[in-house]
């Protein structure tokens, strides 16, 4: 992107430069190129090399008060940029979280001064939303280590993806600023290595195959996310079969994209909904076992280490629940 940066600005050059800088409020100043005309202001800072750090959630936020102008002025999120617009943006120093640590069991992969790799259990929400304001998994993560990331906002300390709440398996999680944003550069600049396991409510037609299919918000139950072609945003995910079963399939998936629910949505336009997976199929009881969520696990994770720039790749075994139902299936079939 060709931006024209006016003297005095703080323009990071290297990651670590944009963590101590953001120990307080920095301002930055950009003229729009004419290239660059047309072009929603949300998606011009979403864009930009040195905000990569930031989801485009908070930049709307940060448009919404006022911390974005265009020439002065609060604009919209999807105002249309001019050439030449003045742009100023305001990001404030990271808060200190006021969470309270809490307790909670999770299995450490690994751990050193900038990260942490671990195997979050389901049945966890990754951090405090609406309706969860406890018993997270930053609440435990608190606990563990008082350090952590504030790039991500005062109830997201170190959290730079997430995992559903009944989605088990690695997550990567930052202990500070830069390897917060040069994790967040990895995941949006696809470089994360990221697959899946999980078992089928159905057998899909092909043994294996790629799935690209743009998802959005559901327009009539807006807990749901839905394959929508037309203002959908783009997600891609392969898919392999690892075995076959009566009405059942265990399969291997990998993610291009990180779109919310993209797995359970990819694999529901199938007709092959991920099992017990009560929100896209249907959370039944199979003779015998009874599945208490859905059958999804992160198993593997592969990630350039923020400061050494050494990739590294951590692998989790499925947890009991899921081997044990596919234990059972085995067992039918034999």
């Amino acid at each position: 992107m060709a931006v024209v940066a006016h003297e005095p600005i703080f323009f990071s050059s290297t990651l670590n430069t944009l963590n101590k800088e953001l120990k307080q409020d920095k301002e930055f100043y950009f003229t729009v190129p004419v290239e660059l005309r047309g072009k929603r202001l949300d998606q011009f800072v979403a864009d930009h090399e040195d905000f990569v750090h930031l989801t485009r959630s908070y930049i709307q936020n940060l448009i919404r008060a006022g911390n974005i102008l265009v020439n002065g002025r609060k604009e919209k999120n999807g105002y249309r940029l001019h050439q030449d617009n003045q742009i100023k943006i305001v990001l404030p120093a990271p808060q200190p979280s006021s969470l309270v640590a809490e307790k909670l069991s999770f299995d450490i992969l690994h751990e050193d001064d900038d990260v942490v790799v671990l195997s979050k259990p389901p049945g966890i929400v990754v951090h405090p939303s609406h309706g969860h304001s406890g018993g997270t998994l930053v609440h435990g993560l608190l606990h563990h280590c008082t350090n952590l990331s504030g790039v991500g906002g005062e109830l997201r300390p170190g959290i730079v993806h997430r995992l559903d709440k009944d989605t088990s398996g690695i997550m990567i999680v930052a202990k500070n600023d830069a390897s917060h944003q040069s994790l967040t550069a990895q995941f949006k600049k696809r470089l994360v290595e990221k697959r899946y396991l999980a078992i089928l409510s159905g057998v899909p037609k092909e043994d294996e195959g790629r799935i690209e299919l743009p998802i959005g918000r559901h327009s009539v139950h807006r807990k749901k996310m839905a394959v929508v072609k037309h203002r959908g945003r783009q997600a891609l995910t392969y898919f392999h079969v690892l075995e076959k079963f009566d009405g059942y399939s265990f399969v291997r998936l990998r993610l291009e994209t990180g779109r919310t629910h993209q797995i359970r949505v990819h694999m529901a336009f199938l007709a092959c909904p991920v099992a017990g997976d009560a929100l896209y199929g249907k959370n039944k009881s199979y003779p015998g076992f009874s599945i208490a969520r859905q059958c999804l696990h992160s198993y593997s994770l592969a990630f350039l280490h923020p400061s050494t720039g050494k990739r590294m790749k951590f692998t989790a075994p499925l947890l009991p629940d899921m081997e044990d139902f596919l234990q059972i299936l085995r067992n039918k079939e034999s």
